[in-house]
């Protein structure tokens, strides 16, 4: 049969990995692996290989001499084929089949929509333990084939795939521990809880710009359909109500949840978002990638008490009468203004004179003098100023620095100013 036309992966490896452009590296940990060269080989023991290739857009159409795959890749563990041009799943066959070791394979963004994938080809990859198929377009035939011949995979990408609906094949994946299924168009609950029946072990599940409209199903179904979810991800979910946020209580192991970009926080401040939503999941203990601390969650619980003090009884959600059980009503926090002081009253003495007058705390000191200038009947150049805090121990604090702004000397209302004229 003749070979495809373009470049083949063995071309592209040598090319990629030839002493000059990957010189021999030692070191634990480095991966390098100089292999017996097949009879007749060109490289003459030339190539120096890691256990992981990186031969990401490249052109690669095809596999070419199997022979030399297999001499130069048996110890190979990691392959990265993302965004090249393989549209026959029996060219990535003849590469993966040569590559006993390996576990991680991506071939994102490779147009294998455009043949099929027999079982004979996907048994190939039965090490596979991680597989990347990020806008593939890969039909859900195909990755039911792909299940059925890869028994030991537990990470699967399938982000990019255009897919509106979840097609479910007759055996399920009781491997698969993380699914990442992002940017598809999977709206409906029904397509969603599909993942649950095909993937019973679930532990992470990332469903991020789907725009998921609502979480749809019973609570006691929803702990039988995800029975070891601990991780999910909703981030730019369509998700409109409080229930939903509810219903993930229901997923009796889930501990971290990512909930960015949903329409129903939109309306909330940075604040109350991340609080209501804490004090809704007791049971979550790391909310969008941040650690929820004990302090955290019973401030937000406490917080939540109180945000929902004065609302009408019937529109009360049923999380406040289990918080009211375990703080009692709380009392609305007083509001304290913070904010710095922006002027004072204070009492300017010169010579015998005493005058009460305000003066505004973002001034400098040589502003201040301008503005007692008419006051004191004083050139500014003439004048020393001493400032005095009526509650402080000490005595009066020389105003020495002409741009050193009032409010740094923590002067409120009641001190006194005394105004001086230098020495002659």
């Amino acid at each position: 049969m003749d070979q495809p036309s373009g470049r083949s992966f063995m071309q592209v490896l040598c090319e990629k990995y030839s002493p000059e452009n990957f010189p021999y590296r030692r070191g634990p940990g480095m991966g390098v692996h100089v292999p017996a060269t097949p009879q007749g080989s060109p490289m003459k023991d030339r190539l120096n290989l890691p256990s992981v290739l990186v031969l990401n857009s490249c052109g690669i159409t095809c596999a070419g001499d199997e022979k030399e795959i297999a001499a130069f890749c048996a110890h190979v563990s990691e392959l990265d084929l993302s965004d090249n041009k393989l549209e026959d799943w029996h060219e990535v066959s003849k590469i993966v089949s040569n590559v006993p070791q390996l576990e991680f394979l991506n071939l994102s963004s490779n147009p294998l929509n455009l043949s099929v994938l027999e079982r004979t080809c996907a048994g190939s990859f039965s090490g596979v333990r991680k597989l990347v198929l990020n806008n593939s377009k890969a039909s859900w035939e195909t990755v039911h084939t792909i299940l059925q011949e890869l028994p030991d995979l537990e990470e699967l990408f399938l982000c990019l795939n255009d897919y509106k609906t979840v097609s479910c094949p007759s055996i399920c994946c009781h491997s698969l521990k993380l699914l990442h299924i992002t940017d598809n168009n999977l709206q409906d609950w029904t397509e969603i809880r599909k993942l649950g029946v095909m993937f019973p072990s679930l532990d992470t599940l990332v469903l991020a710009n789907n725009h998921l409209n609502a979480i749809e199903e019973p609570d006691d179904s929803l702990a039988r359909l995800f029975p070891n979810l601990r991780s999910i991800s909703l981030h730019k979910s369509g998700l409109q109500s409080w229930e939903d946020i509810d219903k993930l209580n229901s997923f009796p192991k889930l501990e971290e949840v990512r909930l960015l970009g949903i329409p129903l926080l939109q309306p909330y401040t940075t604040e109350e978002r991340r609080k209501l939503v804490i004090a809704r999941l007791p049971s979550v203990s790391k909310l969008n990638g941040s650690v929820v601390t004990d302090g955290e969650r019973e401030d937000s619980e406490r917080f939540f008490i109180r945000y929902y003090v004065d609302v009408p009884q019937e529109e009360v959600p049923f999380r406040y009468h289990e918080l009211i059980t375990k703080y009692g009503k709380l009392e609305p926090l007083a509001e304290v203004d913070l904010r710095p002081q922006s002027s004072a009253k204070v009492e300017v003495h010169f010579n015998d004179q005493v005058e009460e007058m305000s003066i505004r705390l973002d001034q400098t000191v040589a502003e201040l003098k301008k503005q007692l200038k008419t006051l004191v009947q004083l050139p500014t150049s003439n004048m020393l100023l001493y400032y005095f805090d009526h509650e402080a121990p000490f005595g009066p604090e020389e105003m020495k620095y002409s741009s050193r702004a009032l409010h740094s000397f923590g002067i409120r209302d009641g001190d006194k100013i005394y105004v001086e004229s230098k020495t002659k």
